[in-house]
């Protein structure tokens, strides 16, 4: 049986701590912040990025270099057969088009997976990959069940502040103060490649019962065949928001019985572009190969 190692990125929110335990290899993803390089968990901590963020520092999100992906590929095969390459979503960040670039050169020991997952729903496809080694399956197969499931998943994300979005030219200055004044708090959903605009509504509790009732929608549609028999993982996610975070997976646990949910915090390429106080509810279907 050949020896297959799990690569990802920390935009899967898997820390590097978590990565050693997990026996997965996470690459950083790198900031220019005032024009200075930092690297996700490596010299940036979430604490120190959102205290950045908030005193209003210059910060832009990059792919890693090719140079840190190679010597990571590089070193891994020297002890492993193959590599299953898990990146963020391709249509959030160029980082998993270059990577699929770079296998090329590899005679097929590293599979990038281009499943368009990311924070919580990236993370599940990790624990998949791992879980797939175990029975035996090679990196090309992982590869394939993992890209046929890609469209498996979803994900609102609930927006606080219009700050960061108005900074990042995604709204007007003049739709951001409008928007302030009107409590407006806008919901996104990925489903697939990109994020998109899903709703607006006013306040908080009508934003956390948009993103219930758009999850309610999917188990009525998308996961009906697998509703009954709890075939799906919950997951709560949230931008240096974890107490309310924490009290938003307790009010879904009880709308939606028998759910296990996990709460993690949104990877830091995604807070960037809609700043602190964010929560997002999350399912991924679960995978019965």
């Amino acid at each position: 049986m050949k020896k297959i190692a799990v690569v990802t990125d920390s935009n899967s929110g898997i820390t590097q701590a978590q990565g050693k335990e997990l026996g997965v290899f996470v690459l950083p993803m790198p900031f220019t912040i005032n024009g200075k390089e930092y690297f996700e968990d490596i010299n940036l901590t979430q604490e120190e990025f959102y205290q950045m963020l908030e005193d209003g520092a210059d910060i832009a999100t990059s792919q890693p270099s090719v140079g840190s992906v190679l010597d990571l590929w590089d070193g891994i095969l020297e002890d492993y057969d193959e590599i299953v390459h898990i990146p963020m979503s391709s249509g959030l960040s160029g980082s998993c088009e270059t990577a699929m670039g770079l296998a090329l050169d590899y005679d097929g020991r590293v599979q990038v997976v281009n499943n368009q997952r990311i924070s919580v729903t990236q993370r599940q496809s990790v624990l998949d990959a791992l879980e797939f080694i175990k029975q035996g399956k090679s990196a090309t197969e992982i590869k394939q069940i993992l890209e046929e499931t890609r469209f498996e998943s979803s994900i609102y994300v609930m927006v606080d502040t219009l700050k960061y979005l108005k900074k990042g030219g995604r709204i007007t200055a003049a739709a951001a103060a409008l928007g302030t004044v009107l409590n407006l708090k806008p919901v996104l959903q990925i489903q697939g490649e990109k994020l998109d605009s899903y709703a607006k509504v006013r306040g908080l509790k009508a934003a956390k019962k948009t993103m219930i009732e758009a999850i309610k929608n999917d188990l009525d549609t998308r996961f009906a065949a697998v509703r009954e028999d709890k075939g799906l993982y919950f997951q709560v996610a949230h931008t240096a928001n974890e107490e309310a975070a924490n009290a938003f997976a307790e009010e879904i646990g009880e709308l939606f019985p028998g759910y296990d949910i996990y709460v993690d915090r949104l990877s830091l390429s995604v807070a960037c572009h809609i700043g602190p106080g964010s929560l997002a509810f999350a399912c991924t279907k679960k995978i019965t190969e």
